[in-house]
């Protein structure tokens, strides 16, 4: 029989932390971006998840779509803080 390698607990703290947000997720979904995506999420409010819905439609965008844009300016890739 083979031996178990000891596991890291659900929440415990990688290391390295720079690598650990860097490190491409492994994955068989095949509807995934060829380009390093990684899933984030957050709990909202019923109502601000409706204005959300409703700002994405009127704009023609996903909500997806639209929230990385407004990711993409408020924490931009040179490390400058949006203003």
């Amino acid at each position: 029989m083979t031996e178990r390698s000891p596991k890291r607990g659900f929440a415990a703290r990688p290391s390295d932390p720079e690598a650990w947000v860097r490190a491409p997720q492994t994955s068989t979904d095949r509807t995934q971006r060829a380009e390093f995506t990684a899933r984030l999420t957050i709990d909202v409010t019923p109502a601000l998840r409706g204005r959300i819905k409703i700002a994405a439609f009127q704009r023609g965008l996903t909500v997806a779509d639209m929230l990385r844009a407004m990711l993409d300016r408020e924490f931009p890739a040179d490390g400058r803080a949006a203003s």
